[in-house]
């Protein structure tokens, strides 16, 4: 018989993270980290069985059927197991009500769920993020009769009474211009608002609920004009007939996840508040969205890099273990470093959004949450297919053949970059969150971070990073074609500045405990390099366009 390889096996994602068991660790207090284990233990034990799951199963597409047998419209959506499981495991587990329970820690203890969930949901934490949004903007909206409609189900700890809330914001002429939009909203005989127009890109459409932006008859031009709208999608068991699902997309990845382009023929709907500025009032809502955005980033490449680190102890070449094999090895430990620091900064961004939520926040705590949020969409964003592509390499050939489920990690990892604001869309965000006090939350953070550290070269570095950054806006505050062209390697900077602090903190931590492995993370991290500042030359931007 010939050569038959070991398939990698995955590692308990909660058990044997130890990167996760240390955070917890230093933030939570003894007691709220026991009543979250037995959640957390769950919760790891339903993704390594769904791993296992997948390599016995064919993975399948959901599957609209948009009429029945007898010519009526139903358009009813087969879906995967796993989601069919999703509201069952999400209020079990309180994977989502629970980051709006009270205290600082509220969020922090959500998205360490939400972490441990998301690779073995298919992408289910896809409605659950715009659910967790839609919750906020309620609750900011202050409209409560909205509140006391939508919460209790949004917000259930069981499967029988969650609802599912969408966000249906993106339109054929406009994605992140969102000015762009041309669904109308108009009142019928009775006063009921009514939406009529198109969403072409809607991820939570088997949801109950969502909110979504829509201009008001008699409204000007432009995003001020626009309103956000409450709307429910079902009657009972059925769909709403106003509702119409034109199609499922056919996407690169997250193909368990139906994501439908839709028709609002007069669907009724309830405005949040005021019937302008909508956007101002979806702002809650994206704080919540792009912390889940790189919470999963990093979940992603915790697979990733659990599936490739186990291959390299079971495959072998030239006479030894892959793992054995120095620049194998090496190549293993720069995506360890890369993610502990991706994963330090997602955690804090939680951390900050709940303190910041109870009211618990330091006076600069409410612009570092500002700036640190798309700084590390953006990034984890960037680095999930960067870490996802290297960890498909380490398998080799068989990283690239599909039904070793692999390959799926890319492709899914590319969605990240994407939904809730491109890079380029957060990088400029990045740079209005700096338009008050410019970089000085982030170095009041960075300090407290840094300090007692034991690293004096790495806290060097850090603040040298910061410096140059600091310098770079000086240098182009007053050209804004300059500094919108250069603020991608800004935000990349910040983003790796703000993870190196936080990586000094957690190794000062674990280094007087005797762990001396976060240490070498920061090394490295910080051996990678913090600067990516650029400063483009528009003639030269011209000339290659030309």
């Amino acid at each position: 018989m010939g050569f038959a390889q070991d398939p990698p096996q995955l590692a308990h994602p909660y058990r044997d993270d130890r990167v996760l068991h240390a955070m917890l660790e230093r933030a939570l207090p003894p007691a709220r980290r026991g009543a979250l284990d037995p959640d957390l233990q769950a919760l790891g034990d339903y993704a390594q069985a769904a791993w296992q799951r997948a390599g016995r199963t064919t993975r399948r597409k959901p599957v609209l059927t948009q009429w029945d047998a007898w010519g009526n419209r139903v358009d009813r959506i087969e879906l995967t197991e796993a989601w069919q499981e999703g509201p069952r495991i999400a209020t079990a587990h309180a994977v989502l009500a629970s980051g709006h329970e009270a205290g600082e820690h509220a969020r922090l203890e959500e998205f360490a769920r939400v972490y441990l969930y998301h690779v073995a949901s298919e992408f289910y934490t896809c409605p659950l993020a715009m659910t967790d949004g839609a919750a906020t903007a309620l609750k900011a909206s202050g409209n409560r009769m909205l509140m006391e409609r939508a919460l209790p189900r949004l917000l259930s700890r069981d499967a029988a009474t969650f609802w599912l809330s969408g966000q249906w914001m993106t339109e054929n002429a406009g994605g992140s211009d969102v000015g762009r939009t041309e669904t109308a909203a108009r009142q019928d005989a009775a006063g009921q608002w009514r939406l009529y127009g198109r969403k072409w890109f809607s991820s939570a459409v088997v949801g109950e609920a969502a909110l979504g932006l829509a201009r008001p008859e008699g409204a000007g031009p432009g995003t001020g004009a626009l309103a956000l709208f409450y709307v429910e999608t079902m009657d009972g068991a059925r769909r709403r007939p106003e509702l119409v699902i034109d199609r499922l997309k056919d996407k690169l990845g997250t193909h368990e996840l139906p994501t439908a382009e839709i028709h609002l023929h007069g669907l009724p709907a309830w405005p949040l508040g005021e019937l302008a500025n909508g956007v101002r009032q979806v702002a809650p809502m994206l704080n919540v969205t792009r912390t889940w955005n790189a919470v999963c980033a990093v979940a992603s490449m915790a697979r990733a890099i659990s599936l490739a680190r186990d291959y390299a102890t079971r495959r072998s070449a030239f006479g030894r273990p892959l793992v054995e094999l120095p620049l194998h090895a090496h190549t293993l430990a720069d995506m360890q470093a890369e993610f502990e620091g991706a994963f330090a900064l997602a955690f804090e961004v939680a951390h900050l959004l709940g303190r910041v939520e109870q009211g618990d926040a330091a006076a600069h705590e409410a612009a570092l949450l500002r700036l640190l949020t798309p700084l590390a969409k953006l990034w984890t964003g960037k680095l999930a297919v960067k870490l996802c592509s290297e960890a498909l390499e380490c398998f080799g050939g068989a990283g690239y053949i599909e039904d070793t489920g692999l390959p799926q990690l890319l492709r899914d990892a590319q969605v990240y970059a994407i939904w809730e604001g491109t890079t380029n869309v957060l990088s400029l965000d990045s740079l209005r969150a700096l338009a008050g006090d410019g970089l000085a939350a982030l170095r009041t953070a960075s300090e407290g971070w840094l300090e007692g550290g034991d690293d004096a070269a790495a806290s060097d570095t850090i603040r040298q990073a910061l410096d140059a950054a600091a310098r770079w806006l000086d240098r182009h505050g007053a050209a804004r074609d300059m500094l919108e062209a250069g603020a991608r390697g800004l935000a990349f900077t910040l983003a790796r500045c703000a993870a190196a602090a936080l990586l000094a903190r957690q190794a000062t931590w674990a280094g007087a405990r005797g762990d001396r492995r976060p240490a070498a993370a920061l090394r490295r991290f910080v051996g990678h390099g913090l600067d990516r500042l650029v400063s483009p030359a528009a003639d030269d931007t011209a000339l290659l366009l030309g």
